[in-house]
């Protein structure tokens, strides 16, 4: 059975298109993942999902039916922190399940239970305030875990969290699929999409590949990429590497150089007297696994970040 199937969506606010002509089919109790940059459409495509916004045409079925006719089953949590900091965790859960139409003991013994699922009960009397980045999300996803609740939106879920605390969470949401949810990341972080079973590309509002992330890999000839670390970044270091590719094929991230379908013979001892020779030291370079920020870049010419 689909969650979700998704076929020539578009939405426009007035003559400007967000999104244009997605189709998408999500499997039941599928780790999905719809990456992409900042305004590619992303969140736009998370808030119709969730019901929040309605396509301007196109057409959209959750559980096979109408998305308004299963909104119960629906849990959204969107970028921003909406907790409340000056309650307590637990304060914070039964006030939602309040709002859920719990009684007050459901509402009491719901909370109980579920802070004890998310490891969170030794800390649930101290104010949200004090939580760090990993305890408030995981609140926060609790919200949108009622019983009934068989759709997970999660709306970059991982920004701003810390490598451990980030494992941790993506753990628990593993967990959560495990117990038969449907899990959909809205994400730009390209490890958080590695860990889906599969993704799909994003791009100024159009849906530009879907595949698993081997398959994706596959198709784009693009499973080691050749990485490049110096001391220094700037203009002289790019055109030097424009000698061996095409630029084109050269991402530049937060702190190397990487090139694309290298073709080239012994390179590293190319490279390394070239850079020599231009007064540049290399403090690293080896082949490494193509990122699905790699694979991105390849297919659009556009960095997922930064």
């Amino acid at each position: 059975m689909k969650s979700i199937v998704i076929r020539n969506l578009t939405k426009k606010i007035g003559n400007h298109i967000i999104l244009e002509n997605v189709t998408l089919d999500i499997e039941e109790g599928e780790f999905f993942c719809i990456m992409g940059p900042n305004g590619s459409g992303k969140t736009t495509l998370a808030s119709i999902i969730a019901t929040i916004k309605k396509p301007s045409t196109g057409y959209i079925e959750i559980f096979n039916k109408k998305p308004e006719e299963v909104k119960n089953l629906i849990g959204y949590v969107p970028q921003e922190n909406f907790s409340v900091p000056i309650l307590s965790g637990r304060e914070n859960l039964i006030y939602f399940a309040r709002i859920m139409g719990y009684s007050k003991n459901s509402a009491k013994k719901f909370t109980e239970e579920t802070l004890e699922m998310i490891g969170l009960s030794s800390d649930a009397n101290k104010r949200v305030a004090s939580y760090s980045g990993g305890m408030k999300k995981k609140l926060e996803v609790t919200t949108a875990l009622f019983p009934e609740i068989k759709l997970l939106i999660l709306d970059e879920p991982t920004t701003g969290l810390d490598p451990s605390a980030r494992r941790n969470f993506l753990g628990f949401l593993y967990d959560l699929r495990d117990q038969g949810k449907t899990i959909v990341i809205i994400t730009h972080i390209g490890t958080d999409a590695e860990l889906a079973s599969r993704v799909a590309f994003l791009n100024m509002g159009k849906v530009i590949s879907v595949g698993t992330p081997e398959k994706l890999k596959k198709e784009n000839n693009l499973s080691k990429v050749f990485e490049i670390e110096l001391n220094i970044k700037n203009k002289k270091v790019l055109d030097l590497l424009s000698n061996f590719t095409n630029v084109k094929n050269i991402l530049e991230t937060e702190n190397s150089y990487k090139i694309l379908n290298m073709k080239k013979e012994d390179v590293e001892t190319e490279i390394t007297n070239l850079f020599k020779e231009n007064g540049l030291k290399i403090s690293r370079m080896e082949n490494v696994s193509a990122s699905m920020e790699d694979i991105f870049f390849k297919l659009t010419g556009n960095m997922l970040k930064g």
